[in-house]
């Protein structure tokens, strides 16, 4: 039986990360990741072009530290790989004042000391006409964030983890891992690997292999649209930044153009939640495809109202919307999970988390919020 140091399980958003920080800290253990489908491929979380990044985090004070390490770490990414993947463009928010997201978001600013702009709705009109705006609209640009290309940022991190020495494996499915008295065993398609430590980074798939995380994790899916702009010379990330919009009661996402003919923008659709990823919606129907165009010409009136190109992609997710990082067997198995269709930005940060988790024991970009534990207590009906 092949015996290795680590092995991660499922190279996307976060084991990808995870491997490249391993085998960055530590480029004399035997690393091993382990992929059931490509290199980069259609099924992940991740997939679908590009994501929005922010640093000054809507969804609460302890991320944006978090987000502004990840920051860095796509910057050194970058570097490494000779590849571009940070959007260096900027993340607009714009929403009616009193917004909660976007008084969570100037929290944030406020309490890091954030690089950022504040607009009124006559100055969001003249410097960003593409946007519909109401007269009790505000805007507040996040000058550190923007977007991730998010299929190069993964296939970037896993060449490097592969040039600094760790091996990896792709169409290799997972089929079990146990404790035994001389390691973890990993059980693959390919027969079995014995290693001293494992990361489980399967998202959607996560309780096929840690089923004990099944009362914590659902599989949610994500719908990702795209449209044409009549005028796509005002799309241009030059000129565009990555946004949110929230319109009555419809809350958006989007980046500026990457193909040269479209942009993506994300109406949110509720789709249904499921236990496991093969019970998970198939995609949307014409009717939702005609809500979402509606929607994306009333924030963004430019936009002819025919989605060029859609996808869904699914994700684990918790109660809280709050990961799950945290050991398992005595700390022989390390989980990320849960990221709930928000865990890109954070790819980087929490693949360092991982990495120094196996190494050390700890981290300092962990919380006490993430561990399976506190999300029990949380669920319990006081």
């Amino acid at each position: 039986m092949e015996r290795v140091d680590v092995v991660v399980v499922g190279l996307g958003s976060m084991g990808s990360m995870a491997l490249w920080r391993l085998a960055a800290a530590r480029p004399d253990l035997r690393l091993l990741g382990i992929e059931q489908y490509g290199g980069v491929h259609f099924h992940g979380a991740y997939a679908g072009e590009s994501r929005l990044f922010r640093v000054a985090a809507k969804e609460g004070r302890i991320y944006t530290p978090l987000l502004v390490r990840s920051r860095e770490l796509w910057t050194e990414l970058e570097q490494a790989s000779g590849r571009e993947i940070l959007l260096k463009v900027g993340a607009l928010s714009v929403g009616p004042a009193g917004h909660p997201d976007l008084d969570a978001t100037l929290q944030s600013i406020s309490d890091h000391d954030l690089p950022h702009e504040t607009m009124d709705a006559a100055e969001l009109r003249a410097r960003y006409p593409q946007f519909h705006i109401e007269a009790d609209d505000v805007g507040v640009l996040d000058v550190l964030g923007g977007g991730t290309r998010s299929e190069v940022g993964v296939l970037a991190a896993t060449g490097e983890a592969i040039r600094l020495g760790a091996a990896a494996r792709f169409g290799v499915q997972v089929d079990g891992i146990d404790v035994t008295s001389d390691g973890v065993r990993v059980a693959t398609s390919e027969g079995d690997v014995l290693a001293d430590r494992v990361v489980v980074t399967a998202g959607p798939w996560t309780t096929r292999v840690l089923p004990d995380l099944a009362d914590l994790l659902t599989v949610s899916t994500y719908a990702l649209t795209w449209f044409m702009p009549r005028h796509i010379e005002r799309f241009t990330p030059d000129r565009f930044p990555g946004f949110m919009r929230d319109l009555g009661g419809v809350h958006a996402f989007g980046v500026p153009t990457l193909d040269g003919y479209s942009i993506k923008m994300c109406p949110q659709v509720d789709l249904d939640e499921v236990a496991d990823i093969a019970a998970r919606p198939p995609g949307l129907v014409r009717e939702q495809l005609v809500w979402v165009g509606e929607q994306a010409v009333r924030m963004i009136p430019d936009l002819v109202p025919e989605a060029v190109r859609w996808s869904v992609h699914s994700d684990s997710k918790t109660a809280a919307r709050m990961p799950v990082i945290d050991t398992v067997a005595d700390g022989r198995i390390v989980v990320a999970a849960g990221m709930s269709g928000n865990g890109f930005k954070f790819a980087p940060v929490y693949g360092q988390a991982l990495a120094e988790v196996i190494l050390t024991g700890d981290s300092e970009w962990t919380r006490p919020q993430f561990t399976a534990a506190s999300h029990r207590e949380a669920a319990v009906p006081v």
